[in-house]
């Protein structure tokens, strides 16, 4: 039998999806428990039933964006023969996602929170941990780029990292204002024309990537 308050039927993953929509184009605080619960097809019994509360939703609408996001920039990261390659990829993946017909604009962890009411401090703190992280993953990268030869060994991959986590959350901004995915693309061919020179004497081989 359902749970007290769930109606029947219920579809707890078409729910879940539909708050992220929500979610993600409204902003944690501002997506109201009235928007999620029309969106969600329930009332507000069903989604304490089904879910705990407001911000438990939201972790678990977090994760199922970072499941359906993140899974194709791991695998860039992971994939692409170079680092600069990689964080290319990564900024064109993004200028296209940003930018996509039928979904929000822009990404759900650069918009979601960044200021807000003390009463939300905790969901602020794990989307900062989740930014922080995506920083790491690139730096993880270039570093991985030293190993291999082609980043030059005096890049600083924090920095750099840092450099390309900024522009990425800008991109995202921009799509949020509009921004088209040609707008985005130029944004982010202009920020890898800023990547360090390869190592003198062509240690990785191959000509520089477009």
């Amino acid at each position: 039998m359902p749970a007290p308050g769930r109606p029947r039927g219920f579809d707890r993953d078409a729910a879940l999806a539909a708050a992220l929509r929500v979610f993600w184009t409204h902003g944690y605080e501002g997506a109201s428990l009235a928007d999620l619960t029309a969106a969600m097809h329930i009332n507000r019994p069903s989604l304490y039933a089904a879910f705990g509360n407001k911000e438990a939703l939201f972790a678990e609408a977090l994760a199922l964006y970072e499941r359906q996001e993140g899974a194709p920039l791991d695998r860039l990261l992971e994939e692409a023969p170079t680092a600069r390659e990689a964080i290319a990829a990564t900024l064109r993946h993004n200028a296209r996602v940003y930018a996509r017909e039928g979904f929000p604009r822009g990404c759900l962890i650069v918009l979601s929170q960044v200021v807000g009411t003390p009463e939300s401090a905790a969901v602020r703190t794990v989307l900062a941990e989740r930014r922080r992280a995506g920083t790491d993953a690139l730096a993880a990268r270039i570093a991985r780029g030293q190993r291999e030869g082609d980043v030059a060994p005096d890049v600083d991959p924090a920095r750099l990292a840092a450099f390309y986590t900024a522009v990425l959350q800008g991109m995202s901004v921009h799509a949020r204002d509009g921004a088209s995915e040609a707008e985005l693309m130029a944004i982010a061919e202009t920020a890898m024309a800023g990547w360090p020179a390869r190592p003198a004497g062509g240690e990785c081989g191959g000509t520089t990537p477009p």
